[in-house]
């Protein structure tokens, strides 16, 4: 004879809070504290936003339509959890246990799930209308959400859209990616054995150390992915490491020796760091340094218009007037890096343009963007705590 499941508890808005608040003491390790254990509550539709429940046990929970967005779940066991419509935007799931959890169309748009388990956990079953219940985040909204890490082996992400999310070295072992959007998603590393894209979108995915050859990828896009670096690369028929030091030269001499570099469209990840170089007035339009050491680079002046600077370290890099027009520079460390105006003569000054950029998940904690023009950015999830924004052109 099969068990009934227990039926589920729906508690007022009072005890909820107070359970809260007790988990929250539990955390601290003060008097009167305990682990909110909430297994099978009824919470569909409560309001739970920017809640700490680190660690707490909500098994089988029905958050159906839960208002999650910036709490703190992480290590929470979600397990069986009914997360359909959920609010989760900006919530810290790090290591959570989230199999079996049904996801369909939940909000994790900039959601941090670093090595949480997103696997199946049972047997997918069907609801009375025929929709299945696989576990997974089918029909989930995951633009730039961090998975890296993530268990998914075998789950069900058909639809989802994980437009510039975060999967370097996820197990995506026979995932299922059907028709999902996976543009400009970070995949590095990741183990996609199995895995099926038939009809998913992979333009400008990073795809650098991934074994596509036996996955699934019929009718899907892969324009503008990026593969693996060369060992070395080429500009015609001039190594680029001999064309950055002729510029570095030129800078050094005060144009009297070296000459300067015009690239475009150009691949710099070969030369894995830049780190310090003084390459002011460089041009390296719709170029890619993603992954790369930058930090402490000189930069003044350059125009990196539409360059690729994904996930690229900039702490300290001195960017005054830089052309930063468009570029790319989700999850980039400009930590107390310089956006400040160049002095090009006498009363003027030429300001460091970011005019439709993409800043996702950037630290630009302690910079100085003095005058800057954001203006068309995109800065969701951005970390600008400390940073000087004096007269910077914002929306």
């Amino acid at each position: 004879m099969t068990a009934l499941a227990p039926s589920p508890t729906r508690p007022d808005a009072s005890s909820l809070a107070e359970t809260v608040e007790a988990h929250l003491l539990y955390l601290t390790r003060k008097p009167g504290g305990r682990r909110a254990v909430l297994t099978h509550w009824d919470l569909s539709g409560c309001d739970l936003r920017g809640a700490i429940l680190v660690e707490a046990e909500l098994t089988g929970c029905k958050l159906e339509g839960a208002q999650l967005s910036r709490a703190n779940l992480a290590q929470a066991v979600l397990y069986g959890c009914d997360l359909r419509d959920a609010d989760l935007s900006g919530a810290k799931l790090e290591r959570a246990d989230l199999r079996g959890a049904r996801l369909r169309g939940a909000n994790l748009t900039g959601a941090n799930l670093s090595g949480c388990d997103l696997r199946e956990g049972r047997t997918p079953q069907r609801d009375r209308d025929g929709e299945a219940k696989a576990a997974g985040p089918t029909s989930a909204m995951l633009q730039g959400a961090n998975l890296s890490g993530a268990q998914m082996t075998g789950a069900w992400a058909t639809a989802a859209d994980f437009t510039d999310a975060d999967l370097s070295g996820a197990a995506l072992v026979g995932t299922k990616f059907g028709r999902a959007v996976l543009d400009g998603a970070d995949l590095s590393g990741a183990d996609v054995f199995q895995a099926d894209f038939c009809g998913a979108s992979l333009k400008g995915a990073l795809l650098a150390d991934v074994n596509l050859d036996d996955a699934y990828l019929d009718d899907a896009c892969t324009a503008g992915a990026l593969l693996a670096p060369p060992e070395v690369a080429f500009v015609g028929e001039r190594p680029l490491h001999d064309i950055i030091a002729e510029h570095e030269q030129f800078c050094a001499s005060d144009g009297q020796g070296g000459e300067t570099a015009r690239l475009e469209n150009v691949d710099f990840r070969a030369l894995k760091s830049l780190r310090r170089r003084r390459l002011s007035g460089l041009v390296a339009r719709g170029c890619v340094f993603v992954g790369m050491d930058l930090a402490g680079v000189h930069l003044q002046g350059a125009d990196l218009t539409g360059a690729d600077l994904r996930g690229v370290r900039l702490a300290g890099a001195d960017l005054r007037g830089a052309r930063l027009v468009e570029a790319r520079l989700n999850r980039a460390d400009l930590t107390g890096a310089v956006l400040d105006p160049l002095k090009i003569a006498d009363g003027r000054f030429m300001r460091a343009k970011l005019t439709g950029a993409c800043l996702r998940h950037a630290d630009l904690t302690g910079a100085f963007a003095r005058h800057a023009t954001f203006r068309g950015s995109d800065r969701a999830f951005a970390r600008m705590e400390g940073a000087d924004l004096t007269g910077a052109l914002l929306d």
